[in-house]
């Protein structure tokens, strides 16, 4: 029998895997993809939100507790538990010398990500080099892994871990931490979740899934029918707003459309729906997503001028480009005069001051529903662009709920030998909205501490076994 189970192959799952060994158990790994696409959502990722006091190599200035802990609510709208998010914020200002002993290297922000080099670290090489440290440091340690090993149930006595199972397979251990993922790649759930809007269509058809096809949710619908006590709301998400030509799954980072508060967005109907200009991209680059999915369709287009380009990252397909908006309307199929009526009241409303994408400036609109409320400039400089957009989504937000020391909780009462970290307790943090990094804080913190409280128990089990012996 193995000390220590983890269930998944993600940035959570390693470091589970990687404390628990470290703490001196046996670890076994399953992880449900093949080996070339292990590592879930995380080999998508490239950097982690970090609280700081002072300026560390890669990260400038100070990004303390109370700062971090306010964007984090800001986003959420109150739907966060301060006690946890408070852990997972404290925890990022320690974990990073422990991930570089693991081979994880750091690289200060490439240009167009200048306004996170204050908050945010980034992975050299991005999330796949970081899940690739991690899966060599675990070979090194001796962590066992299996490839192509789906979870499918588990066996329970009361709320206790006995044993999991794939297929015919049976795996015991001392204690389990679960690290599965949510069902972002599972279409039937999402349709469940999201259901059928007032004009009778079924959005999530239209979603994108923009991280890993191989989350399906399979062992969190099964924790949840076993009476694994859950939190948060089946349709809140990391969803993001992405380019409509992205593949169905594992389009990534490289999709995103990051030009949304430098000009307008409309829906299909060629009308805005959405301040543009809220407030900064990372922290508001995940509600469009959401946005878009409320449109007729499911679709929205990003409008911009000459002015914008080279202001932003740029997507990696092209976007229509046109010498008139009259043009680009034909371009995109959208209703020409509503979109140039739309554009024309949007420029008479700029008031333009002083533009500084940098800055929360005082460029914004006057007279026009929605208003934008920073970074309005009229779109008057051609070509112009135009980018289809469709709701892509990362990660879901209902997981198990659980406390401080990482457990899965039955009718209110913690097990002792069963663990979840990443997204299958994320909720626990987001129940809604997003800022760029906090999912792999959130994964990092509470996959250490579940590998940590695992080896704990496994080894507190095997020591009392050995003395019966």
């Amino acid at each position: 029998m193995v000390d220590v189970l983890v269930i998944g192959g993600g940035n959570a799952a390693l470091c589970a895997a990687l404390m628990a060994r470290e703490a001196g158990a046996s670890v076994l790994m399953l992880e449900s993809a093949p080996r070339a696409w292990r590592g879930g959502n995380s080999q998508h990722t490239r950097n982690l939100r970090c609280m700081h006091d002072a300026p560390q190599d890669v990260l400038v200035d100070a990004y303390p507790e109370e700062e971090y802990w306010h964007d984090l609510l800001k986003v959420t709208g109150g739907q966060t538990n301060e006690h946890l998010a408070r852990l997972t914020i404290r925890a990022s200002s320690t974990c990073r010398p422990w991930m570089q002993k693991h081979g994880v290297r750091f690289q200060p922000p490439l240009s167009g990500a200048l306004h996170v080099a204050r908050t945010n670290a980034f992975f050299m090489g991005g999330g796949k080099a970081l899940i690739n440290a991690y899966y060599r440091s675990a070979e090194q340690l001796g962590v066992r892994i299996r490839y192509e090993t789906p979870v499918d149930s588990i066996e329970l006595d009361g709320g206790r871990f006995v044993a999991a199972r794939s297929g015919t397979q049976r795996f015991e251990a001392r204690a389990c931490v679960l690290a599965a993922g949510g069902f972002e790649s599972n279409r039937e759930w999402l349709r469940e979740a999201w259901g059928q809007n007032e004009r009778g269509e079924w959005p999530a058809d239209n979603f994108l899934i923009r991280g890993t096809r191989f989350n399906r949710g399979v062992l969190l619908k099964f924790m949840i029918d076993a009476g694994a006590d859950t939190i948060g709301d089946p349709s809140q998400s990391h969803c993001v707003a992405i380019d409509a030509r992205a593949p169905l799954y594992d389009g990534g980072i490289c999709t995103r459309i990051d030009c949304v508060s430098l000009g307008v967005v409309v829906n299909r109907n060629a009308q805005r729906f959405y301040d543009e200009g809220e407030d900064f991209w990372p922290k508001r680059y995940a509600i469009w997503g959401r946005l878009v999915a409320q449109q007729p369709g499911q679709i929205g287009y990003s409008i911009i001028d000459a002015k914008a380009i080279g202001r932003f990252m740029p997507p990696v397909f092209p976007g229509e480009k046109a010498a008139t908006l009259a043009e680009l309307a034909r371009k995109l199929n959208l209703p020409e005069a509503q979109f140039m009526q739309t554009l024309h009241r949007y420029n008479q409303a700029c008031r333009v001051g002083t533009f500084d994408h940098t800055a929360l400036d005082d460029c914004h609109t006057e007279g026009v529903a929605p208003p934008k409320t920073h970074w309005a400039q009229p779109i008057d400089v051609p070509p112009f662009y135009g980018y289809a957009l469709r709701p892509g989504i990362t990660f879901t937000y209902l997981g198990l709920k659980t406390n401080d020391q990482a457990q899965v909780h039955f009718g209110g009462a913690p097990s002792d030998n069963l663990f979840v970290a990443g997204e299958m307790m994320a909720g626990n943090v987001l129940g809604k909205g997003y800022t760029a990094g906090v999912g792999m804080s959130i994964g990092t913190a509470f996959g250490r501490i579940a590998g940590t409280q695992a080896a704990r128990h496994a080894l507190q089990t095997s020591g009392v076994e050995r003395a019966q012996a």
